[in-house]
Parts: C-alpha cells; sequence; structure tokens
C-alpha cells in the first residue's frame, strides 16, 4: 500500500531500438503511468530511463511521501541502494540524475521483483515501441492517450522482448549446467568483459610471416596505425572501457597507445596475452616452412602440443593464456577491458569461452585491428558477443 513506482526498460536488439516504462500507484490505484521510446540504446540504458520517469512521476504526484521503487532489474535496483557500485560510464550520468531527483522526494524503498510482478512497466515500454514501429508518436499512457494501450498482468508465455530465457525452463546440457547461462541480465551481477582487439598490420601482417613472441618484434606501419585509430574510434562510442591490457610486443602496445589516447586511459603489459613463439619459422612465410621443415609442419599441424623448432606449443599458449584470463578476471571483476593481442590469444580466448577442443582455434580467422568480445559473468559463465568485427 502507499505510494509505488514500478519501471522497466528494454531493448530490441541491446543495443537497438529502446523505450521505458514507468507507473506511479497509490494504494495499488495508478495515479499516472508512460511509455516512451529512447532511440538506440542498451537493456541497462533504458532501465535507468524508465527509472527517472517513474522518479519523476513521483516527483509531480507524490513529493515528500513515502515511496517504494520496485523493478525486476537486479543492477539498477541494487546499484540505487548503494549495494553495488555504478562502473559504466553509460551508467554513471543516468543514476546522478535519478539520485537528483530522489533529493526531492520522501524515503525511498527499493525492491527488486520477478518479471511476473512488473508486467505493467514492460507492456508500456513495449507499446511505446510498437506505436513508434506503426508510425505512431512512441509514447503512450493508459490514463492520457487515445490509443490503446494493452496491459498484462501477467507476462505472455513467451518471453517477453526484454529478458532472458528463464532458467528453469531451460534443459540442462551434458554437464548438468543450464546453456543458457550465457544470455542473462543484470541479476546475475556484473560480468567482467574483455574486448579482444587485435594489432593492426605490420610489415609482416602484409608480407603473411609468422611472427611470433622471440623473433624481430616488427612495428605497425601507416596502414595499421590508422586501423587502430579507427577500432579506438569503435570502442569508445559503445562505451569505452575501464581498463587496457596489451601484449608486450611492440606492434600491441602501439595498437593500445591509440585506445589509451582516445579513452583517456593507461595502457597495463600482460605477458600472458603475447603471440606464440614461433622459433625458427619467425620470419618466414607459410610456403617457406613447407619447403624447409615439411616434416616438423606436419607434426605442428596435427597436434596442438607439438611446438614449432625452438618455439612453443599451442598447448603451452593455452596455459598462460588461460593465466591471463584469470588474472584479468581477479584484477578487474565487474568491469570492461581492452586487451591488445593476437591471432593465437584471442582465438584461445574464443576457445575457452565456447568450451571447444583445441582443434576449434584452426577453423577461425581474425582480421588485422579485428574486435572479438567476450564477457565472463562472477559463477564463470562466459557469453561471446562478437567475433572479429572489423571497423
Amino acid at each position: 500500500m502507499g505510494w509505488v513506482a514500478e519501471a522497466d526498460g528494454g531493448s530490441r536488439g541491446n543495443p537497438g531500438p529502446a523505450a521505458y516504462g514507468s507507473a506511479l500507484l497509490r494504494d495499488g490505484v495508478l495515479v499516472a503511468d508512460r511509455g516512451e521510446t529512447i532511440g538506440i540504446a542498451t537493456n541497462n540504458v533504458a532501465e535507468y530511463r524508465g527509472l527517472i520517469g517513474a522518479l519523476e512521476l513521483a516527483r509531480e504526484h507524490a513529493a515528500g511521501e513515502p515511496l517504494e521503487v520496485r523493478m525486476d532489474s537486479k543492477l539498477v535496483i541494487e546499484q540505487m541502494a548503494g549495494r553495488w557500485k555504478i562502473k559504466h560510464p553509460d551508467m554513471k550520468p543516468l543514476a546522478m540524475q535519478a539520485q537528483t531527483i530522489v533529493r526531492d522526494l520522501g524515503p525511498v524503498t527499493w525492491t527488486w521483483v520477478p518479471r511476473a510482478k512488473n508486467a505493467r512497466a514492460d507492456s508500456l515500454a513495449n507499446a511505446a515501441l510498437d506505436a513508434e514501429k506503426a508510425g505512431r508518436p512512441g509514447r503512450v499512457s493508459t490514463l492520457e492517450s487515445r490509443e490503446p494501450v494493452q496491459l498484462a498482468d501477467e507476462p505472455p508465455e513467451a518471453p517477453a522482448l526484454f529478458t532472458e530465457p528463464r532458467e528453469a525452463d531451460a534443459p540442462l546440457d551434458a554437464k548438468g549446467k543450464n546453456p543458457l547461462l550465457g544470455w542473462r541480465g543484470s541479476m546475475h551481477g556484473d560480468p567482467t568483459t574483455f574486448i579482444l582487439l587485435r594489432h593492426g598490420v605490420t610489415a609482416h601482417t602484409q608480407r603473411k610471416l609468422f611472427s611470433g613472441t622471440g623473433g624481430e618484434d616488427p612495428p605497425l606501419v601507416d596502414e595499421g596505425v590508422e586501423q587502430a585509430r579507427r577500432a579506438a574510434a569503435w570502442i569508445a562510442e559503445r562505451g569505452g572501457a575501464d581498463a587496457i591490457v596489451a601484449s608486450p610486443l611492440q606492434r600491441t602496445r602501439q595498437t593500445a597507445a591509440q585506445v589509451a589516447e582516445r579513452l583517456g586511459l593507461p595502457v597495463a603489459i600482460e605477458e600472458g596475452f603475447a603471440e606464440a613463439g614461433f622459433g625458427e619459422w619467425d620470419g618466414f612465410s607459410f610456403g617457406d616452412i613447407m619447403k624447409r621443415w615439411p616434416a616438423e609442419l606436419e607434426k605442428w599441424l596435427s597436434s596442438t602440443a607439438v611446438p614449432p623448432p625452438g618455439g612453443e606449443s599451442f598447448d603451452e599458449v593455452a596455459t598462460r593464456v588461460e593465466a591471463a584470463r584469470d588474472r584479468i578476471l581477479h584484477q578487474y571483476a565487474g568491469q570492461t577491458v581492452v586487451v591488445a593481442s593476437h591471432v593465437t590469444p584471442i582465438k584461445l580466448m574464443v576457445r575457452l569461452a565456447l568450451g571447444s577442443d583445441m582443434g576449434v582455434i584452426h577453423r577461425m580467422e581474425l582480421a588485422p585491428a579485428s574486435i572479438t568480445t567476450i564477457s565472463w559473468w562472477p559463477d564463470g559463465t562466459p557469453s561471446l558477443r562478437n567475433f572479429s568485427v572489423t571497423p
């Protein structure tokens, strides 16, 4: 009973066309509500916009009165209650805007509710998006608009547009784990996100030469520097990052430097993300190696446990890459980290995320200065967000 604010928001695409829904009730009776589109945004941004909309309704109708805010976003509720830190740069200004409105209100209680108890706000957000898609203004209200807005007491049988599949309904895989756990939301905590950036081109890249740890260590050519700048802009436009790390090789440090300049962050060195050591093959093309080391090449291609002469096996690289990943997960828990690295470590990170055997690394191709994004949730569940995107 008393004053209750309900809020929700979401994106059809994450990011994609987004909207929020806000409602204010007193003793269970609807006093004011609205749903509104907000352009292209992420789920989290839309959820915060829904909260701001609900708080604005409360300020207009219930200023000074005790208020309970109900949302199905665990992230927003816990952050506004002060129990979770606000780390993402896109969230901070929205949270500050919400906190400013809260100062004009009476005592506020923050309550997380399951999706089934937040159907009104969810329906308003969907109705706003549907109205805009139909060519009408993307703003709706059950109290003000002439357009019909159908609100559900319970969510529809099919999953709502803004929610992940319910874990309890998902089948278990062979290991007894829910295969849908990678598609999850804020109720699971903040994931640690790796933006894996392959370095730009070098003279060795252009000539398709093996170039690993312990070899010549070539710098970026002008084209590679420009590729790194485009990648930095792409990352900045999509929310930036909390930290940047790079392999110790020159080309990755130069690539990371472009991102650092754009984001205003320092670059830390992580040895574990260095390219494989190719030993005697470093500086040679595949064709040259076929001619000079045919037997060794055949063994190397047949087993990831076999190193090039004087070099490092893929199995050995996998061990250090996994250790480097664990260090990042520990040091930057819940944050977004740009990792400037190389073909082999990035493929091995993807392999870890997919839970595949080592042979899968021979079935991937990464473009220079491409971006691959993987999130690891606090319970260890990974989610591959994109692969080899070239800005």
